[in-house]
């Protein structure tokens, strides 16, 4: 794994307006050629014997403009089964083509929401709050992905009219001078009932969380994570800007400590707390903040208290948001020792888990946590790649990986 902030290539791929509804064979037939198309021009790019590349991929979402600063219960699910969909395809696609996107040589793909109409015509103003609260992710209007502070080696946009549109309009609102990269696009299917997921009428039944939480070992960091992560972070509020100081916000992490880990299979290839912990922050700071990772407004502090969920990282960004990085020594952490988490994000194969931390917060008298469920990723019959495909999204496949190719050097 590459050190933190040591400096990576990036590349912008600008995909068209998602289809909808966005099912695995929507975005399979909207997305596919241009993202096979990327992803191997990056893969054979002599940057990446340097140092890994990440691919940045800009969605844009009709159902999330105007909406951003929202409550984000309505927008859930549409969002969810879109990033589960995009990351399936592009694991899916990866592995056909016989291209590394997992491992820290290859290319690292991190799925960007973008809110954006449907016609491609942009409102002439906008409730633009701070240019931190706007760039805030992992979902951004056009103009805070435009004019976001990113160095992008090379920004790829979609031969289709719809393709032409979006970059027009990326290229007005921000730096000029780039370098274009035009790719095949496919057919963009829009379904004459779309959804215009407006939650404006629920905004006084449904809670604009400020603190939420997920748990997990984050071992050996793959697609599955980055699904759970971003949604993680998705399901965030904003709030006014004036309200900042008053009402800070929080993303807590449970992060397993390694002494509960030490009899998972294949345990001496696992990546120590501090290993992961560097990782998810890695992945998660580049989603819920545009700018550059070794920005001096970032501010970094670790914390190592008695008591349980003593030892944790504390970032706190420009926008008064603070995510806290806790090492965790039971199955529920911070849930059940801090009331203000008012929301938790799980996998569909650990719901149990959710019922077990409200059980809890119910015994202490605190109020119920929101769950909000993400897909489990599972490769299609069709595809022919489920051996190969789930590989990829099980930590414990993955170590066994690691401990097949250290063996032949075991024994030279």
């Amino acid at each position: 794994m590459p050190p933190l902030h040591q400096p990576r290539e990036r590349a912008l791929l600008l995909l068209p307006p998602v289809p909808s509804p966005p099912t695995y064979a929507a975005l399979q037939a909207a997305y596919g050629t241009c993202l096979v198309t990327v992803l191997q021009k990056l893969w054979r790019s002599p940057h990446r014997a340097q140092s890994s590349l990440i691919l940045d991929v800009a969605v844009p979402c009709p159902h999330l403009y105007g909406n951003l600063n929202a409550p984000r219960g309505p927008l859930y699910e549409t969002s969810q089964r879109l990033v589960a969909g995009l990351y399936k395809l592009i694991c899916v696609l990866a592995a056909k083509h016989s291209i590394d996107a997992e491992d820290a040589e290859g290319v690292d793909a991190r799925i960007v929401l973008v809110a954006y109409p449907r016609d491609g015509k942009l409102a002439q103003t906008s409730d633009h709050g701070t240019v931190e609260q706007d760039s805030q992710g992992p979902a951004v209007d056009l103009h805070a992905l435009a004019r976001c502070p990113r160095a992008w080696e090379t920004v790829y946009s979609v031969e289709s009219e719809e393709g032409e549109a979006l970059l027009k309009n990326f290229l007005a609102l921000g730096p000029s001078q780039r370098t274009i990269t035009k790719v095949r696009g496919g057919i963009v299917q829009v379904s004459s009932t779309e959804p215009l997921g407006d939650p404006t009428n629920q905004e006084s039944v449904v809670k604009n969380h400020t603190s939420v939480a997920v748990g997990g070992t984050f071992d050996h960091l793959h697609i599955g994570h980055k699904l759970l992560l971003t949604m993680f972070a998705f399901v965030l509020g904003r709030t006014p800007s004036a309200e900042d100081g008053k009402h800070p916000r929080s993303l807590t992490i449970g992060i397993t400590g390694d002494e509960l880990l030490k009899n998972k299979k294949f345990a001496e290839y696992l990546e120590s707390w501090r290993e992961r912990q560097q990782a998810t922050h890695d992945f998660l700071s580049s989603m819920i903040h545009l700018g550059q990772p070794d920005d001096g407004r970032i501010h970094t502090e670790e914390k190592t208290d008695s008591g349980p969920n003593g030892h944790a990282v504390h970032v706190t960004y420009p926008s008064n948001l603070v995510v806290k990085y806790v090492e965790i020594w039971d199955p529920f952490g911070p849930t059940i020792t801090d009331e203000s988490i008012s929301a938790l994000v799980i996998s569909g194969e650990t719901r149990s888990g959710g019922k077990a931390v409200n059980d809890k917060r119910q015994e202490k008298g605190w109020g119920p946590l929101d769950v909000f469920e993400v897909d489990v990723l599972d490769a299609d019959e069709e595809d022919k790649l489920d051996e190969t495909f789930q590989s990829k999204l099980s930590s414990t496949e993955i170590r066994r990986m690691c401990s097949e190719r250290a063996r032949p050097r075991a024994h030279a």
